[in-house]
């Protein structure tokens, strides 16, 4: 380890810190990572995004062999492996931390394992698991420690009947009854994971919709496709305690005045993430955290301390894998003395990879409204596509809100197969400032998913080709 100061240190090598390091380095920085895990990538490659998506496609795999009757290709007596699908995500987890490694190696990024503190805003104290301490100093530092699962006052997650996201992906059984507490991204997609691996699964969402943070068309057509999949959902109601007994737990919850109880065989807190900010001593460095545990940060994502930045999940801005990169280059060009650009959050992509798929970006139909715009909406179904029916995916609809002075998109809004692939065309159109005539104006390849948008455009004008 080399005993000169750092131009950087990075505390965390997620999506943030990790691609952080690699922009710095890039740049021309000495940069050191500092991870407390055994192995790179953080929350997203080791307990999130790669993951849950390694079990979602094997969940889709399922359903589709299920089905495979309809087109001609007949699969007899479907069983689900269990224990070779964990096998293969955690084989593919594996395989993309050592990718991260790969990438530390190859842009002579420094990586050093231990807990990291900030003893001054220029130097770092990283304590290994031996108990010896390693001091860093650096010109500057980048807190990218990410999220934890957010817990419930007098709900004690076990590990076994009550879960978070975390222990969900370690189980050794498929689970025969799933209680899912919270109907955000990440509540759903659990949901739709174990339900199609054979888990009779119930959905409990203390607001009035499912996806609440989605646009109220989409998120009322998600509950439709829950239900059809005999996922119960239970809006506006409000767990208000848990109890484990030998077989499993049965929670208390309240609606609209009225008391009920519900039992499962396992119970999955997902009502959100908390920062991560534990045995970084940021308070004796001067570094300011909100009320909210947050770190507040100016557009270069700089803290109140002008050589700490802070990106990702310990920002109060949206806990995404994407943004948390791009926030990270961001300031690694600011503290290189590079030209930047601040990030715009309108153009930041939502996600959902359950199934059915949902995806958007910008502003909602009633969001736009109660900013004063006058609204233009265009909507096209999947069920009108020849590609989703090539697909047997016809569910859900694509949505594009627009303003009618100008013509220019305001948000984009989809439900259905691959949405989350094809909602990068949408963030485009908000980046450009693009109207929907460009969009309508624009030839898109035949038969393809995607000419649902370019029909949701023509939707916007009333003119439609295929409906």
């Amino acid at each position: 380890m080399s005993d000169q100061a750092k131009d950087l240190v990075v505390i965390g090598s997620g999506p943030g810190g990790y691609v952080g390091a690699i922009r710095a380095s890039q740049l021309g920085l000495d940069v050191a990572l500092v991870e407390k895990d055994a192995r790179l990538g953080g929350t997203c490659l080791l307990r999130g995004c790669i993951p849950t998506k390694a079990l979602l496609h094997s969940a889709d795999l399922v359903e589709e062999i299920r089905h495979a009757g309809d087109h001609g290709v007949v699969v007899p007596d479907v069983q689900v492996d269990f224990p070779r699908v964990m096998a293969r995500k955690k084989k593919i987890v594996a395989k993309s931390a050592a990718g991260v490694n790969y990438l530390m190696k190859k842009n002579k990024i420094e990586v050093v394992k231990g807990v990291g503190r900030l003893e001054s805003p220029t130097r770092v104290a990283v304590t290994g698991e031996d108990g010896t301490t390693t001091t860093l100093d650096a010109k500057n530092v980048m807190i990218a420690t990410g999220s934890v699962p957010r817990l419930l006052p007098g709900i004690d997650p076990d590990g076994e009947r009550i879960v978070t996201s975390d222990h969900i992906l370690d189980l050794t059984e498929v689970p025969e009854s799933l209680i899912v507490l919270g109907a955000g991204a990440v509540g759903v997609e659990f949901a739709s994971i174990y339900g199609r691996f054979g888990s009779s699964v119930t959905v409990v969402e203390l607001l009035p919709r499912m996806l609440p943070i989605e646009d109220e068309e989409i998120s009322a057509e998600f509950e439709k496709a829950f239900r059809r999949r005999e996922i119960e959902c239970h809006v506006e109601t409000r767990m208000e305690s848990a109890s484990v007994g030998e077989s499993g737990v049965e929670i208390t919850v309240e609606k609209k005045g009225e008391r009920s109880t519900m039992s499962a065989a396992m119970l999955l807190i997902a009502v959100g993430r908390a920062p991560y900010l534990e045995g970084l001593a940021l308070a004796g460095a001067g570094v300011n955290v909100d009320e909210g545990g947050f770190v507040p940060v100016n557009p270069h994502m700089q803290t109140n301390v002008p050589g700490v930045y802070a990106i990702g999940d310990v920002v109060a801005t949206p806990q995404l894998a994407h943004v948390a990169s791009a926030e990270a280059i961001v300031a690694a060009e600011h503290m290189a003395g590079v030209k930047t650009r601040p990030l715009n959050y309108l153009t930041t992509p939502s996600c959902t990879y359950s199934n059915p798929e949902v995806a958007s970006v910008g502003l909602s139909e009633a969001a736009a409204r109660e900013a004063g715009y006058d609204v233009a909406v265009g909507k096209f179904p999947f069920s009108a596509s020849g590609k989703a029916r090539i697909l047997e995916a016809t569910e859900g609809f694509v949505k594009i809100v627009s303003e009618k002075r100008y013509d220019q998109v305001l948000g984009v809004h989809m439900i259905g197969p691959r949405v989350t692939e094809l909602i990068a065309e949408a963030g485009l159109m908000l980046q450009i400032e693009s109207t929907t005539e460009e969009i309508a104006r624009l030839m898109h390849p035949h038969p393809t998913l995607s000419e649902t948008v370019l029909e949701a455009a023509h939707g916007v004008h009333g003119s439609p080709i295929h409906i």
